[in-house]
């Protein structure tokens, strides 16, 4: 694996600093209140001009490979640019490169129709609209996706959803119009692999509600939401099936490794971000007689939070480079390996630095509270930890015992 990025990515790089430094950090603890001004669930008009913006800057759906749609880059060269917008939580949309977006983009390019594409994937790749994932379920242990209990019936030339599902993240913004769902059009399959199938649920169809929003570690998630929804004898046409009955979890695994691996991207960009701001910090303070960065403590803390951002760094271009070079199946021990590393890392390096932050590091004085609640969330977002180690643990299991 090479280590140096092409002169290609380092002038996307210097754009996208260039550009979150003039357009982004300016506003970011401002962006809160742009939100509310607007009712809490519409996408407020300075995000709009900040898409123009980047679209303007060549900087727009940078996650897309091999697309005249996007930047066509690879994993590898995408890697860099995530870490970026980690940065700031809210700011991959600005390049419409936030989730779940990204993942809904990337499915139904690679597995939907011309029509399905015509009609859903071209307004969300112009970032008209926004989508949500709708797997989850509140009934159920969800992290084994075989125990899904929502169903998707044929009757004739619709199919027929019951059911019910929970962190269907985005669903409640204004502009989000459509959901990929995924439930059981087979549910009897002796192969529990082949019962789920994956389908297009438009957001205002007949049937479906809306029964609360969740709260987060007291975050409502505005303007996006991670609502519990309420699917019932909902009908859709036969043909917002994506691939075929029963390739539900064919799917999710084309869908889920670039999406994993997108999350670590960024929340490795929030520890940076982290690192840099408590170096910053205990520069600042001075307690018992002497500057925090004084503290053997404190310099130990530092020095732990700087090689595990890099371990996890070094091991996340890998598993893009191999995703690259051998594709996501054959790259599944490294997203595996990834996942495990990075969000886990992520929350003890920003843990560190709200620390050295005193009590300002609880509050959303900084970003660091809010950067710690989302990297908590993903360590089961995703699919939970152990979930992950159980699955890369079979896999050396196979690979070397014999």
């Amino acid at each position: 694996m090479i280590f140096e990025f092409s002169d290609k990515v380092r002038t996307l790089q210097g754009k996208l600093q260039a550009f979150m430094d003039e357009h982004i950090y300016p506003i970011e603890d401002d962006y809160a209140g742009h939100v509310r001004a607007e009712g809490g669930w519409t996408t407020p008009p300075i995000m709009d001009d900040l898409k123009a913006k980047a679209r303007d800057a060549g900087l727009w759906n940078l996650f897309l490979p091999e697309t005249d749609e996007g930047a066509g880059l690879t994993n590898l060269e995408y890697a860099p640019l995530a870490e970026i917008m980690g940065r700031v939580g809210w700011s991959s949309e600005v390049f419409n490169c936030s989730a779940p977006d990204t993942g809904n983009m990337e499915t139904i390019s690679r597995y939907g129709t011309e029509e399905q594409k015509a009609k859903w994937l071209q307004p969300l790749l112009k970032g008209e609209i926004r989508s949500c994932f709708s797997m989850t379920e509140p009934q159920v242990a969800s992290s084994d996706a075989t125990n899904i209990e929502c169903t998707i019936i044929r009757d004739g030339d619709e199919y027929v959803i019951n059911g019910r599902k929970w962190f269907s993240s985005g669903f409640l913004n204004t502009r989000c119009k459509i959901s990929i769902l995924m439930g059981k059009t087979d549910p009897h399959n002796p192969n529990r692999h082949l019962q789920q199938s994956m389908i297009l649920v438009p957001t205002d169809a007949s049937g479906l509600t809306v029964v609360r929003n969740l709260e987060t570690f007291g975050y409502e998630g505005k303007p996006g939401g991670h609502p519990e929804l309420l699917f019932e004898n909902v009908r859709v046409p036969a043909s917002n099936i994506l691939l075929g009955e029963g390739r539900g979890f064919e799917i999710a695994q084309g869908r889920l490794g670039p999406g994993r691996i997108h999350h670590c991207m960024r929340f490795i960009g929030s520890a940076q971000r982290a690192l840099e701001i408590a170096c910053a910090r205990v520069e600042q303070r001075v307690a018992f007689g002497k500057k925090l960065s004084e503290q053997g403590s404190v310099r130990e803390d530092l020095a732990k939070s700087w090689c595990e951002i890099e371990q996890a760094r070094l091991l996340t271009l890998k598993a893009a480079d191999k995703m690259d070079r051998e594709g996501n199946k054959v790259a599944k021990d490294l997203i595996a390996a990834t996942k495990i590393v990075v969000p886990s890392m992520a929350a003890k390096v920003l843990d560190r630095a709200m620390q050295m932050h005193g009590a300002m590091g609880v509050t959303n004085d900084t970003f660091l509270a809010r950067a710690w609640t989302a990297a908590r969330i993903i360590r089961i977002g995703d699919g939970p930890d152990q979930v992950h180690m159980n699955s890369l643990g079979k896999q050396l299991i196979r690979q070397y015992g014999g």
